[in-house]
């Protein structure tokens, strides 16, 4: 291959590259994987996420400096947001890949559920079905402001925080489905675990908002009407 050949397909795959090592960090994928919900600030990243102030400004702005993420000043508050769609978009297709490669991550799901193994879950198509022959309530159990940048058509908005004080408004005779931000999200499995506790019947839906939006459906937004 000639040289000028060669130094063209070595520039071209260097800057492929610069993507894969933005995302090379377990630490960085969780932020993506939080911005895939909507913008957030540094502090709300920082809450949800349990990570030190440093570092999560550190990963931040690695990402801010491969372009997967931008960043706006909004009053006293730096606000983050992925650079676009096709960035969460890219962040499914990685972890599906990472599904369908490796069995631990199987293996770590299954131990971490093995003592809820009574709690049923269900996919978006499941949850059509069952939509179209029963009534069903959907709880959005996330942050008020990760429903205001997405959720379903229709959903509550019950943050986990804040579904204790909810449970009078919930019909006992009718199926509650509670999801948040897909299959990794612990949020949906603790209110599903309340609401049982309480007499209802719950599932958590396995599916969120990024995964919808991967697949074209509609996505509302807006605070809860």
């Amino acid at each position: 291959m000639p040289d000028r050949d060669r130094a063209f397909k070595d520039a071209i795959y260097e800057q492929i590259a610069r993507v894969g090592r933005a995302v090379d960090h377990p630490r960085r994928l969780e932020l993506l994987d939080l911005l895939c919900q909507g913008p957030m600030t540094v502090e709300q990243l920082v809450a949800k996420s349990a990570m030190p102030m440093g570092s999560a400004s550190q990963h931040l702005q690695h990402l801010r400096e491969t372009r997967l993420v931008r960043a706006e000043r909004r009053g006293s508050y730096m606000v983050y947001q992925l650079a676009d769609e096709a960035v969460c978009a890219f962040f499914i297709a990685l972890r599906t890949l990472a599904e369908n490669r490796y069995a631990e991550i199987r293996s770590i799901t299954e131990a971490f559920l093995h003592d809820r193994q009574e709690l049923e879950a269900m996919d978006t198509a499941t949850l059509r079905d069952r939509m179209s022959t029963q009534p069903i309530v959907l709880l959005d159990v996330r942050p008020q402001e990760e429903y205001a940048n997405g959720h379903w058509p229709g959903a509550w908005s019950v943050p986990l925080n804040g579904l204790a004080d909810r449970l009078a408004d919930l019909p006992q005779d009718q199926t509650i489905v509670a999801y948040c931000r897909g299959p990794y999200c612990v949020l949906a499995l603790h209110a599903v675990e309340l609401l049982r506790e309480r007499g209802f019947h719950a599932v958590r839906l396995t599916d969120g908002v990024s995964e919808w939006r991967a697949r074209g459906d509609i996505v509302a937004q807006g605070a809860e009407s």
